[in-house]
């Protein structure tokens, strides 16, 4: 058993290690199709922080067709990577903070994962507090009240609701939302277009005299990403998968669209408003520059953008992601639900708005630390693994990913080494921080670990702990036992006991 298609858990059989929510999901309980995906990256891709980056380029002295480039290869290279780390909820149905139990040992798991999670309850505060902001603001023209904390704890609550119930709510809210998104954004795009004509500004001409890098803005904008960057599974786990195929294309074909076409191009569009919106009136946040003048309807519309965008991407890449960490962290005290309203409140007391005001400094030591895990990830299931995991292990406490009383010491000297180099050099972060993981974590468990820790899947068949590229699933069957079974077969013909 998994978490079901609505979010909630299963039933109670729990150990140190397991929680219904984060056992592995098998090929039938993978509800969202290619449209389904691209439509929650597109969502996820519209932060109010990302208008931000583009006015950033604009000031730097770049005009705006040099600035939407950049940042559309930007997240070109941080979806490619993405891909990488996607296969492991496709292969074998892992969320993030449990697969890092392989890397680095079934409590060194807790440092990276929860670090991780503390983070995405800090986008959610953040982007909880932008749209209670421009709610707020509307709160005033309608009703002539003014409490922004107010609209904050009410934002904060409706999302966590919605998120409790699980990831098909998620989707359905993607699927509304996408389009009215994308929609609002071209409206936003033409009407300060036209402020900016009728000051005589040519937007596809008009430079800043700044002189930034184009390298520190491109890498800026993968950082901005490291978070889905490492813990993408907790998504794919849920994406229909095509089973029994070796072809890593075919097998993640559902991906790919959303990876290399949804994101990019929708971070693009969105950075080029906030680009436009700074040229126009020296201010990237188009959302104040059109409240500004706005009435009626235009005022509704910024409403449903407001709302529709900071939800649909707290949802899917802020507070499941926080939620599966936390679970990790006490799988018999914590479940889904639970998870969820703590990620809220975690959120909600980190003082967002001071975040935003440093918000690349944020970005550039989070996105240290956050890329050499994206960097060990990889080096593990890739090079150590070839993706064959021993799942049943990652459960088991005492099982082989125990290594040093729960510790793996290559993973966390890997990520604690490479990591503060990256944060040494934050402007530079995640072109460091990535490789450094790889190398140093590969160095690491060949010399260390791998000759004094046994890991089964190294010596296996070629076959052995492989799960849908084989057609298999790995399903649970209560009390700390899996059986890798054929997919659809729900556990029962042809399953091998773990």
């Amino acid at each position: 058993m998994t978490m079901t298609q609505d979010g909630l858990s299963a039933g109670r059989d729990r150990t140190a290690l397991i929680e219904e929510s984060i056992l592995p999901t098998q090929a039938s309980q993978r509800p969202i199709g290619t449209l389904g995906y691209a439509w929650i990256w597109v969502g996820i891709a519209v932060i109010i922080a990302t208008y931000s980056l583009g006015a950033t380029g604009i000031q730097g002295g770049f005009d705006l067709a040099t600035v939407a480039l950049t940042i559309m290869l930007a997240n070109l290279a941080i979806g490619a990577l993405m891909l990488a780390t996607a296969d492991i909820g496709t292969e074998h149905g892992l969320s993030f903070a449990v697969y890092l139990r392989a890397p680095f040992g079934i409590h060194g798991t807790h440092l990276p994962a929860v670090s991780r999670g503390i983070v995405a309850a800090m986008w959610f505060g953040i982007q909880t507090y932008l749209g209670a902001l421009a709610l707020n603001g509307i709160g005033e023209y309608f009703l002539g009240f003014s409490n922004w904390f107010l609209w904050y704890a009410i934002f904060a609550a409706v999302q966590v609701a919605n998120t409790m119930l699980g990831i098909k709510s998620v989707e359905r809210l993607a699927s509304l939302a996408a389009p009215a998104i994308i929609a609002i954004s071209v409206w936003m795009y033409f009407t300060l277009e036209g402020i900016a004509e009728t000051k005589g500004l040519n937007i596809w001409t008009f430079r800043g005299e700044g002189q930034a890098s184009l390298i520190v803005l491109f890498i800026a904008n993968m950082s901005f990403w490291s978070t889905m960057a490492i813990d993408i599974p907790n998504l794919t786990r849920f994406v229909k998968t095509r089973t029994g195929t070796r072809s890593f294309v075919q097998r993640n074909k559902a991906i790919f669209v959303a990876q290399l076409v949804a994101l990019p191009v929708t971070q693009a569009m969105i950075a080029g408003i906030g680009a436009v919106s700074f040229i126009a009136t020296g201010n990237w946040n188009p959302v104040e520059v059109i409240q500004g003048d706005a009435q009626g309807i235009a005022l509704l519309v910024l409403l449903i953008l407001v709302v529709l965008a900071q939800w649909s991407t707290n949802n899917s890449a802020n507070l499941i992601p926080a939620a599966l960490t936390f679970i990790n962290l006490a799988p018999r005290v914590i479940n889904y639900r639970m998870a969820v309203v703590i990620a809220g409140v975690v959120g909600t007391l980190c003082f967002p708005w001071q975040i935003l005001d440093n918000l690349f400094v944020f970005l550039g030591y989070y996105g240290a630390f956050l890329s050499a895990i994206g960097g060990i990830m990889v080096a593990d299931y890739y090079v150590i693994r070839r993706r064959r995991v021993n799942v049943p292990a990652l459960f088991d406490p005492d099982g082989q990913y125990r290594y040093a009383r729960g510790f793996n010491p290559a993973g966390l000297i890997a990520w604690l080494l490479a990591g503060a180099v990256a944060a040494w050099w934050s402007a530079f972060a995640f072109v460091i921080g990535f490789p450094l993981g790889f190398l140093l974590y590969l160095v690491l468990m060949r010399a260390l670990v791998l000759p004094r820790h046994w890991q089964a899947e190294l010596s296996g068949g070629p076959d052995d702990f492989l799960a849908a590229s084989v057609g298999m699933d790995w399903v649970h069957l209560g009390g700390g036992r899996f059986a890798r079974t054929p997919c659809g077969t729900g556990g029962a013909e042809g399953r091998e006991d773990l």
